[in-house]
Order: structure tokens, then sequence, then C-alpha cells
């Protein structure tokens, strides 16, 4: 198992970071937030965990233990794969997520995209009593010079498991009901929220 890496960033994406560790360049599947950590870094480390899968093997990366912990703590929950996790972990807040298990918010759940009432419920069951004292913090997203707001958007969200007609549809529905966001992280979340 991959725990970490650490090394220089040479592509960063709202979705995908490729890391240069010693000449070997790992392509990890990053969340907003950790894209919000590493945007303005040219070096640093993730915490990681390998997708072993039987088509590919999939590198998700982390910018805290506490992220990672609640990713892991998500995909242990039957129904909930990796790429659910990492969707839920970039529409929302990880001490929102937490909130809402362990407030048993069914409904607040719901409104993720990929989680029906059925997951919400047993997502609380699950977890409610493991993230009662889960903490994490989470930094706004700015938006990157030289950057198109609707192209970075479509990318994270086409990332993300989103077929590109959705996800155009979303943004536009997003950027013509908020004509003044420049927030990338805001677009994206609004976005899913939308599909």
């Amino acid at each position: 198992m991959i725990a970490f890496l650490k090394g220089k960033f040479t592509v960063k994406t709202p979705a995908i970071a490729l890391m240069d560790v010693h000449g070997v360049g790992y392509e990890v599947h990053i969340s907003l937030p950790t894209y919000s950590y590493i945007q303005d870094k040219e070096e640093g480390m993730l915490h990681t965990w390998l997708q072993v899968r039987e088509d590919a093997h999939v590198l998700y990366g982390f910018y805290s233990l506490e992220e990672k912990q609640l990713f892991l703590h998500l995909i242990s929950v039957s129904g909930v794969g990796a790429a659910t996790a990492r969707v839920m972990l970039s529409s929302q807040k990880p001490e929102d997520i937490v909130a809402a298990i362990t407030q048993s918010n069914v409904k607040w759940l719901e409104q993720i995209k990929g989680i029906g009432k059925k997951t919400a419920e047993r997502i609380i069951v699950e977890l409610k009593d493991k993230l009662g004292k889960h903490n994490t913090t989470v930094t706004n997203i700015s938006l990157p010079a030289g950057n198109s707001l609707e192209q970075d958007a479509l990318n994270a969200l086409i990332a993300l498991g989103i077929a590109r007609a959705t996800a155009e549809q979303a943004i536009k529905k997003v950027l013509k009901a908020d004509n003044g966001t420049e927030n990338l992280e805001t677009i994206i979340k609004k976005s899913l929220q939308a599909i």
C-alpha cells in the first residue's frame, strides 16, 4: 500500500494531480478541498489510498489524514464506492458531512449526487458512532490565474464521472442563476447539486 507521496506537483486540476516523486510520475485522484490546499504549491505531500481493481489501480490523494480517514469511513459503507466518496468530499464540506451523519440527517445526505435514501440511512447507521468526534477543516478555493472558470468546473465534473453534456448544462444553469460567481469550488458544488 502507498501511504503517502512527497514530491513536485507537475499538473494540478480540481480532480487530478500529477506528482513527480524522484522521477516517477503518479496520477492521483483528488477532491476539491485537496485541490484548494495544493493549487498554489509547487511541491508537497499527499496522504494516499490505492484502490486495486480488476481493470485498474487508482490512487486517491488527500491533503490531510482527517480527509483520508473520512474517505475511508465512507467507502467502508456498502453501496458507497471510491468515486461516490470523492464526489461527497468535493460537493460538501467534510465537517458538514460529519455533522449530517452524527445528527442522522438523511434528507441532507440525499441531496448529494449518487446518494439515495437507503444509502444515506446505511451511512448514518454504520458511521454515526465512529464519526462522533471527527474534526476536519477546509479552505476555500479561489480562481487560478489564467484559467477559464467554466472550463475548470467542466473538467472537474467530468473527472468526477459526470457526463459532459450533463455537466455543461448544470454549469450553465448555475452561472445563469448566479452571474457574479468567481469561486470554482462554489460553482462545482452548486453544479453537483443541480444534477
